[in-house]
């Protein structure tokens, strides 16, 4: 048995959360997408209990959803990350590749992740958008790239500072979120932002600006 193998194993034996079916269906799963694509033996556990939970731990859902995954990867992210600097370029020029700068971001904060850590909080301060800074499309393509190839990786999205205006989109969106995105999505009231907030994140890490001790930087100096 090679160290790869050892690893699978070990990760089985330390799911926490996990029952004996889950387990299982884990090895099964393996077993399955490794037979269709190899490249999937170079992944943990631990991703495919997110991709089997997201699909209510449907063997078959959860292996196409994670090979359409690897395809995707493999064509969407050739070099196995977004670069940096084209990142900065883009915003240098004032122009924004979305489905680009979503992976970017989102492997950042993975890659931050301390180790057990699977999800994340995000906030979404939405203030002052208007249709002139608005993208549709440019959001669903975003909307899709976390449902699909980020799965069981969001803990909850607080939107805040929302304008009446910012809704007429949301109506537009939201038949393309799936149930459980949906369950996690928080619009904070004004008057009950902070304590709101402070019931699901640490002071030390709430923006300043929105009454936490956590400095923001730019993207480019994060």
């Amino acid at each position: 048995m090679d160290s790869k193998d050892g690893a699978h194993n070990e990760n089985v034996d330390e799911l926490l959360g996990s029952d004996e079916v889950e387990k299982s269906k884990i090895g099964i799963m393996r077993a399955r997408v490794e037979r269709e694509d190899p490249s999937a033996k170079d992944v943990d556990n631990l991703m495919l209990r997110r991709f089997l939970r997201a699909r209510e731990l449907d063997i078959d859902k959860a292996s196409n959803m994670f090979l359409k995954y690897l395809n995707w990867r493999l064509t969407f992210v050739p070099n196995g990350f977004i670069s940096e600097s084209e990142i900065t370029k883009n915003i240098e020029h004032n122009k924004l590749f979305m489905q680009g700068y979503v992976v970017y971001i989102l492997d950042k904060i993975i890659s931050r992740m301390s180790s057990g850590q699977e999800k994340f909080i995000a906030l979404a301060d939405v203030e002052g958008w208007g249709y002139t800074n608005s993208d549709i499309r440019g959001s669903l393509a975003a909307l899709s790239i976390l449902q699909d190839y980020y799965p069981e990786r969001l803990g909850k999205m607080f939107i805040i500072n929302a304008p009446y205006i910012f809704m007429t989109m949301w109506k537009v969106i939201y038949p393309f979120i799936d149930s459980k995105t949906k369950k996690k999505i928080v619009f904070v009231e004004k008057k009950t932002q902070l304590s709101t907030l402070l019931e699901d994140i640490d002071e030390s890490q709430l923006p300043e600006v929105l009454g936490g001790k956590l400095e923001l930087v730019p993207i480019q100096e994060a």
